[in-house]
């Protein structure tokens, strides 16, 4: 496991800054909760009546003054996004950056076959994705208990189930795309986030469009969906988990006999 244990320690700093500014400012927002809560409900009212902004949020279905409807809009958004891009930044990257750092040669040339290389490196984006995660779920929950609210349980854990799955799905498509790539890059990355992000908005602001949810795993992260159906879309879900698998198995194909430059 020394790649596992290599990619661990180089991605240990975009890691930790990740983790902390998305943490921080999940925590920033619950403890904002209590000094907004009055104020929430009357701009709940004010939000549901915005038309098509309205619905390309979920704001129509959901009561801001509730923990848990707030936490879905604010808190979601942040960990929906700032989670989004960070998956697809080390996914993007994981198996570029041989080449652009020019250390292909001196790793491939030892005995370690590729398909190795490929799985170790997958296990160390999975890792951290995962680590992330669960330090995030655990200060949100302490944060919670902090102001002195009830723990919506079963929500949390949807929607932090839900927000992994997303990050899980880009990061493995980003890590299939990376096997294409001669150098790291980025905004290829970003730019996919972005992309599914918005079309998620364009999906809920127009019937005409709705079936582009099929295709961006932000369809399932939906916290009004969430919270009034009680359960998440296994249906989308699915259909994510398959874009995740084909992202494994262009890696594993196309990396396996990539030329290296």
């Amino acid at each position: 496991m020394i790649v596992f244990r290599h990619e661990l320690r180089q991605g240990r700093i975009g890691f930790a800054v990740w983790t902390v500014s998305i943490a921080f400012l999940l925590v920033i927002c619950i403890f904002l909760f209590p000094e907004m809560k009055d104020e929430m409900e009357t701009m709940g009212d004010m939000f549901s009546s915005m038309g098509s902004f309205t619905a390309a949020f979920g704001m129509d279905r959901l009561n801001f003054g509730t923990l848990i409807g707030f936490y879905s809009i604010e808190c979601g958004n942040i960990l929906g996004l700032g989670g989004a891009f960070f998956a697809s930044l080390i996914g993007t990257s994981s198996l570029s950056k041989e080449e652009k750092g020019k250390t292909a040669e001196f790793l491939l040339t030892h005995p370690v076959s590729r398909i190795r290389v490929i799985t170790e490196k997958l296990a160390a984006v999975l890792t951290q994705i995962t680590a992330m995660n669960l330090i995030i779920l655990v200060l949100s929950v302490l944060s919670i208990g902090i102001i002195g609210e009830d723990v919506p349980w079963k929500e949390i854990l949807m929607m932090h189930g839900a927000y992994y799955l997303l990050q899980l799905e880009l990061a493995c498509i980003c890590f299939g795309i990376s096997s294409f790539l001669y150098r790291s890059s980025t905004g290829i990355g970003i730019g996919l986030a972005a992309m599914m992000y918005f079309i998620n908005l364009v999906s809920n602001m127009s019937q005409q469009a709705e079936s582009l949810k099929y295709i961006t795993p932000f369809a399932y992260c939906e916290g009004a969906d969430i919270i009034s159906n009680g359960k998440l879309d296994i249906g989308l879900i699915m259909i994510g988990m398959l874009f995740a698998c084909a992202g494994i198995t262009t890696a594993y194909i196309r990396y396996s006999k990539k030329d290296i430059r």
